[in-house]
């Protein structure tokens, strides 16, 4: 599904008055798919009559469907607008980890940087200059600190900082009839160099000693 519709919504943004007929083999996609039809003309599924689809096509293409205007927006927007659910698609990866789920944490301490961690790619994306050095996170540096003092390792933190690329690149593609494809790919190579730049920052806090350890 997830294929088709990042086609479908591609061609929609290269020429909208395009017939768009997807093909399936899964009867259920009428009714799985609604968001797709939001773009599509029809979906057909088989076994497929060839006389009867070159007829769809010749009615297609004889009176093309009005498609109205496709709102897009911004992947910044799309982030914050949707930040809770970032968070729980986060939490559900985490909670699937055997690793991470042995530091008994509540949710609030396990997912309570991600607002703010978020929030700092927002302001990436909407960043007008295109700096090669990236910002100070003082989140990002406080994760690291406060993941020490739970009893994480470094790993466990990589897996973290792993697992919000998935989740943020899994929201985007749920939204991608929302989004503004001339801009979509760069914002995508933004986000991942953002997500790992703050799992630097996180590390290097992470191994600061302590200054009590410094003075022993």
């Amino acid at each position: 599904m997830g294929d088709g519709f990042t086609v479908v919504s591609a061609m929609r943004h290269a020429n909208p008055r395009a017939v768009t007929l997807v093909f399936s083999g899964y009867p259920e996609m009428r009714e799985a798919t609604n968001a797709i039809l939001l773009q599509t003309d029809e979906i057909l599924v088989k076994p497929l009559n060839i006389p009867k689809l070159i007829e769809l096509m010749t009615q297609k293409l004889g009176s093309p469907a009005q498609v109205p205007a496709r709102m897009t927006e911004s992947v910044a927007t799309i982030l914050e607008s949707d930040r809770e659910k970032i968070t729980m698609e986060w939490l559900t990866r985490v909670r699937s980890n055997p690793d991470l789920m042995r530091i008994p944490l509540s949710d609030e301490e396990r997912a309570g940087h991600l607002p703010e961690l978020i929030q700092d790619i927002v302001c990436r994306l909407r960043r007008p200059e295109k700096k090669p050095e990236h910002a100070k996170s003082s989140s990002a540096r406080e994760h690291g600190r406060s993941r020490r003092k739970q009893g994480y390792s470094a790993a466990l933190i990589v897996d973290e900082s792993r697992m919000l690329q998935v989740s943020i690149f899994h929201v985007l593609q749920a939204n991608l009839f929302r989004v503004d494809f001339s801009l979509v790919l760069n914002d995508v190579m933004t986000i991942a160099d953002e997500v790992d730049e703050q799992l630097c920052q996180a590390m290097a806090a992470f191994t600061e000693q302590l200054p009590s350890l410094v003075a022993a």
